[in-house]
């Protein structure tokens, strides 16, 4: 590797408070890093991580790009969240809007001000409606997460969704029920393959001052997540979920929740959901957070 050195953040995403929510690298002035490298210190610092460069074209104004430890990704919410912070704060982009280009197409962020601090927003097409699971594998990984029969909620089909990646999203008939939870995360990833599905959604229904709003839990050991503490792209396919199956009606073309995530993993935080439709048919999803900075660094590399 050359001699060059490249600005690296430790950032808390879907929260205000250090030590919660979402971890994420962000590393700035990419542009000139091979993807060997994104994949070196992505590995390094053992954490998923975005790496922000210049616009490639005139149909965006700047790209962010994400790895693993493991391998690239397409997409990741949180780490979205964190990179769109970080330039916020650090480099003076302050409120507004921009598109960004990801490995799953090109998405609408818009950046705000909120109680004297900054609040990021990701707008993108709905998720794709996939199918629902058959009963030998609907069986298999309830037994594996430890979920029995009447503890689903009736109206919740075992459903895949996608986008840039792929859950099974499982609801529960309460939130008091995802303290019940034992997954076992050998059989979980065995039956990954098979189901179709990367990770599983976990979620239920809470009753609030707004409405209705969702507790969940996400196992993705597949993707060597034991328990992923707050997932912006779950959410989005949550909303989508919960407008098709008529669980939350749109008012005014719109259903409007907040899901909290990350509890149950001493990583509590908030994600804000937003679903314009049409009846039953999404047309965009919005999915909001906040983020903290929690350290920074250079790299030489």
């Amino acid at each position: 590797m050359a001699n060059r050195r490249c600005r690296l953040f430790h950032v808390d995403a879907f929260t205000r408070q250090r030590f919660c929510g979402n971890p994420a690298i962000v590393v700035l002035d990419g542009d000139h890093l091979s993807e060997q490298e994104m994949q070196t210190i992505a590995t390094e610092v053992n954490c998923e991580t975005g790496f922000v460069l210049e616009s490639e074209s005139g149909d965006h104004d700047m790209q962010v790009r994400y790895f693993t430890p493991r391998h690239s990704a397409s997409f990741v919410g949180h780490v979205t969240i964190a990179a769109q912070y970080v330039r916020a704060t650090v480099e003076g982009k302050t409120t507004g809007k921009v598109r960004q280009l990801t490995g799953a197409g090109v998405v609408e962020i818009e950046v705000t001000e909120v109680d004297d601090d900054l609040r990021v927003a990701i707008t993108q097409n709905p998720p794709s409606l996939g199918p629902v699971i058959p009963d030998h594998h609907r069986r298999q990984v309830l037994d594996a997460l430890g979920i029995s029969s009447p503890s689903l909620h009736n109206d919740c089909p075992l459903q895949i969704m996608s986008k840039g990646t792929s859950r099974l999203l499982i609801g529960l008939r309460s939130p008091d029920l995802l303290n019940s939870l034992k997954p076992d995360f050998e059989e979980l990833t065995r039956l990954t393959p098979h189901v179709g599905a990367e990770g599983y959604f976990v979620f239920a229904l809470s009753p609030n001052d707004k409405g209705y709003g969702t507790e969940s839990r996400m196992f993705c050991p597949a993707l060597g997540i034991p328990e992923d503490p707050v997932s912006g792209n779950a959410h989005g396919m949550l909303g989508v979920y919960l407008v098709n199956q008529g669980l939350l009606l749109p008012q005014d073309g719109r259903v409007v929740f907040e899901g909290r995530q990350g509890h149950w993993v001493r990583r509590p935080g908030l994600v804000q959901v937003e679903v314009e439709s049409s009846g039953k048919v999404a047309q965009s999803v919005r999915i909001t957070g906040d983020a903290v900075i929690v350290y920074e660094a250079e790299v030489q590399v």
